[in-house]
């Protein structure tokens, strides 16, 4: 079982709540949009130590009030250079709401940058209905859960939650 850490990451935008993603855009293939985060590594000594990590690589960034909301698991039986991993193989992907607290594009690290295949281009979209189903969001379980949660998701990060 792999297990990932992604952010559904909001920040204050001029018209509202906007949702922090990566437009992947592979040789080959139409663009998509993903949230922020990958793959726990041995160094992670939690999820959530995974999604810090990972938000400092493809973001150069930090996140504040990180919230569990959704957790999505599918088939996972291939490396992704095409190699078996094990026929019965899943991969839990959890995603957390949280608040953008700060980011900065030179900071960014890691394969994505590195080694990039195809481009990892952040962008930010109207954290609406609309702005969520305007664009190929994946996983379709997210682009679903988003589109039918906006409040919901939003009153996450409510004060009256309590501390996180």
């Amino acid at each position: 079982m792999k297990r990932t850490a992604r952010a559904i990451l909001l920040d204050d935008g001029p018209d509202g709540p906007e949702l922090v993603m990566i437009k992947r855009t592979k040789p080959g293939r139409p663009p998509y949009w993903i949230t922020p985060g990958g793959g726990m590594e041995p160094s992670d000594a939690t999820v959530v130590d995974a999604l810090h990590r990972e938000l400092s690589e493809e973001l150069g960034g930090k996140a504040t009030d990180i919230v569990p909301a959704f957790v999505d698991t599918v088939s996972h039986t291939h490396h992704e250079d095409g190699t078996e991993l094990h026929p019965h193989g899943v991969k839990v992907q959890h995603f957390f709401v949280c608040r953008l607290s700060s980011m900065d594009l030179s900071r960014r690290h890691g394969p994505e940058v590195d080694a990039p295949v195809g481009e990892y281009e952040v962008v930010r979209l109207p954290f609406t209905r609309e702005g969520v189903t305007a664009v190929n969001v994946v996983p379709p379980s997210l682009r679903a859960y988003l589109a039918a949660n906006i409040e919901g998701v939003t009153a996450l990060l409510a004060e009256d939650l309590g501390p996180r």
